[in-house]
């Protein structure tokens, strides 16, 4: 565990005040301390295996694991296929896509030794938590949630499965079985870690602890995302289901394909303005991320090259970047036999934490017979 207790983490208004500069203002103090003193601090991120990992995975989330796990945070990364099922009638390529993401993340700079990386179906405490997490919160609580409220919209004559209904729930599981104090995420995101924190606290104030020094939860905290948002190669919100990602696994000439389709528009002067040009930008910013420079500094270089320079200078600019994360890739994928002895030493251990986390909450609820 990291060497301070969670609740010295969380001394500036949180979430719940309905404040997102209070929100980001925290989120800079811990950045700017996680350089100072990464011993304080444990991550946990994941992502459901539906499908293929993407660029905008990598851009949006995968680089800033990596960075946090270089800078000394001890990092856990949830492959969370119990999620799968939970707007999805079938789990389709399950394993296939697991192994896949391994594959992206090994390839991209997680490092197995430093970042534990394991799914949610091998570790039976994890999901045994949502028990007595399940009895501090109540529908009307989980009704307001957006991601439940958005499916509830979205969802036409199809019921909402229990499992969806206690999303919110079974994510608090996941960031506080491992006694997590920091979950990057975007501005959106900000009601689940107030679900987290929600839970912790009436935990401690129903349940009570394990040794009366310390709650058995912590009060996480957001690490708001600086990444600015990307879009599909149609301009369209990046999605696997939607067709316009360029896969992580992809090859140079693939991509160079996809990105000859992408919209652009008839204005051959090249310019960063994501509101009034949105596809434009949107290669603009990839470019951007990929070449490591800024948005504004690749529109200029392009000048009047128009879509054709634009779609060229991307093009470039990802395969170079992605050279040699694919080549690694294609190592990985070759010995599957390596990237399950990485999940079943990352579940092994995620046993080890939720077990011993397990037993705390046993002896806060009087339950250890």
């Amino acid at each position: 565990m990291p060497e301070t207790t969670k609740g010295e983490t969380n001394t500036v208004t949180n979430p719940a005040d309905g404040s997102l500069r209070a929100s980001q203002e925290r989120s800079d103090a811990i950045e700017a301390d996680i350089e100072k003193n990464p011993q304080r601090y444990r991550v946990l991120t994941g992502d459901r295996p539906t499908g293929r990992l993407h660029i905008g995975h990598y851009f949006g989330s995968i680089a800033n694991r990596v960075r946090l796990q270089n800078a000394g945070v001890e990092s856990f990364l949830v492959i969370a296929d119990y999620q799968v099922i939970y707007d999805r009638e079938g789990v389709g390529a399950i394993q296939e896509n697991v192994y896949s993401g391994i594959a992206d993340y090994l390839a991209s700079g997680i490092d197995p030794e430093r970042t534990m990386i394991f799914t949610h179906s091998a570790v039976p405490a994890l999901n045994q938590l949502l028990l007595p997490f399940l009895s501090l919160v109540t529908e009307p609580e989980l009704h307001r949630n957006p991601t439940v409220k958005d499916e509830l919209e979205h969802s036409g004559n199809r019921a909402m499965s229990g499992l969806m209904l206690t999303f919110p729930v079974h994510q608090a599981a996941d960031i506080l079985f491992c006694k997590a104090n920091l979950v990057p995420v975007g501005k959106d995101q900000l009601p689940h870690i107030e679900v987290t924190r929600l839970i912790a606290r009436r935990f401690d104030e129903r349940y009570g602890r394990a040794v009366p020094e310390a709650p058995v939860f912590p009060q996480a905290d957001a690490l708001l995302s600086s990444s600015p948002a990307i879009l599909g190669l149609d301009g369209e919100k990046m999605s696997k289901s939607r067709g316009n990602t360029i896969e992580l696994g992809m090859t140079a000439d693939e991509t160079a394909r996809l990105i000859k389709k992408a919209k652009t528009d008839s204005d051959r002067h090249i310019t960063y303005d994501p509101e009034n040009r949105p596809e434009v930008s949107n290669l603009v910013l990839l470019t951007a991320l990929a070449s490591g420079q800024s948005p504004q500094a690749v529109a200029e270089q392009i000048g009047d090259g128009g879509g054709g320079g634009l779609k060229k200078a991307c093009t470039e600019a990802l395969n170079d970047h992605f050279a040699p994360i694919r080549a690694r890739r294609a190592e990985l994928v070759a010995d599957p036999g390596y990237l399950r002895e990485v999940l079943h030493a990352g579940n092994e251990r995620a046993n080890d934490v939720a077990d011993a986390t397990l037993d705390e909450v046993r002896i806060a609820m009087k339950m250890n017979y």
